[in-house]
């Protein structure tokens, strides 16, 4: 009797499961949160993957939404408080989970780890060391001379505080054991105008913001932070052929709170990923300034780790503080 009563129970036990599993996604529209303001590579590469998830379930509905504010944690709190059930999504940027949360005065109060399902990871992007042309130096050997002589006496400019602009050239600094002043500026752009027009010296851009300006008279483009050269400079060389193994990039991916389906996860990492084989999608990569990875979750999720507790360090050791 006892085994006849287990064994009754066992479908009743199955069918929320079974019921789950079966469920239409998606019910309602889909929001994909972005922790930053429209126009950058993290809000187009949301917008990039609406689009793509709109094409394969055409039924759907995919909405990006902009939340902004500290440092990405305000989208990324809303997004772990969410129900996991697919329908609120976030794109993140390293920064988000790998530097806010060490930067902030007052800690997250979730988990960056473990209140996070890592679904694909879209792409990658280096970063390029530039300098206004009254820097006198030719080549990168030079550039690094340049700083060694003036050590603690020339500032750098950066998209902000904490941001990988800023994490870049505070973490080239420490390679090299030189002193410099951060100037933070609010955004990418501005930085770059302000290099340009001679106001700072030095900085790191993004690949995208650097590309345009490769032939530029103004500045020169000294190195990438990747460990090989880019395709898109490739006269340009890797800073890691001067300083070895040096290598800073971001990523952006699609995440959602901690529990989400592994169907669900597996369904919406199968249509990314086989998206960004297209051409057209590549295309579009490019002109955001992204190469192409599709990583799914797992790897996806040990990378997170792994620049969770790197860039931890980083931000502890350079004394970085976001309010």
């Amino acid at each position: 009797m006892r085994r006849r009563h287990l064994l009754a129970s066992l479908p009743l036990l199955a069918t929320p499961a079974l019921l789950h599993a079966q469920t239409p996604w998606p019910e309602r529209p889909v929001r994909i949160l972005v922790p930053f303001a429209p126009g950058g590579n993290t809000d187009g590469l949301a917008r990039l993957t609406a689009e793509m998830l709109q094409a394969e379930i055409p039924g759907g509905s995919f909405v990006v939404e902009n939340r902004t504010g500290a440092g990405g944690l305000i989208a990324a709190e809303a997004m772990v408080r969410a129900p996991a059930d697919g329908h609120t999504l976030m794109m993140v940027a390293v920064a988000v989970l790998a530097v806010a949360p060490a930067a902030m005065s007052q800690p997250p109060r979730f988990d960056p780890v473990a209140d996070v399902t890592p679904i694909v990871n879209l792409g990658t992007n280096p970063f390029v060391l530039m300098a206004h042309r009254s820097v006198e130096a030719s080549d990168l050997p030079g550039l690094i001379a340049w700083m060694r002589a003036r050590s603690g006496n020339f500032p750098y400019a950066s998209g902000g505080v904490g941001s990988f602009q800023h994490l870049s050239m505070a973490l080239l600094l420490q390679r090299l054991g030189i002193q410099a002043e951060h100037v933070p500026y609010r955004g990418g752009a501005p930085a770059l105008a302000d290099l340009i027009a001679g106001n700072a010296p030095v900085m790191f851009a993004n690949l995208s913001e650097a590309v345009p300006h490769a032939q530029n008279p103004a500045v020169k483009l000294y190195g990438v932070s990747s460990t090989t050269r880019a395709a898109a400079l490739p006269e340009v060389p890797a800073i890691a052929e001067v300083v070895p193994d040096f290598e800073t990039i971001t990523w952006n991916g699609l995440m959602g709170p901690k529990g989400l389906p592994p169907a669900l996860v597996a369904r919406i990492h199968g249509i990314v990923a086989a998206a960004l084989q297209r051409p057209a999608v590549q295309a579009r990569m490019a002109q955001i300034g992204a190469d192409p990875l599709g990583e799914g979750p797992a790897p996806f999720a040990a990378r997170l780790r792994a620049d969770v507790a790197r860039w931890g360090d980083v931000v502890r050791s350079a004394g970085i503080r976001l309010q």
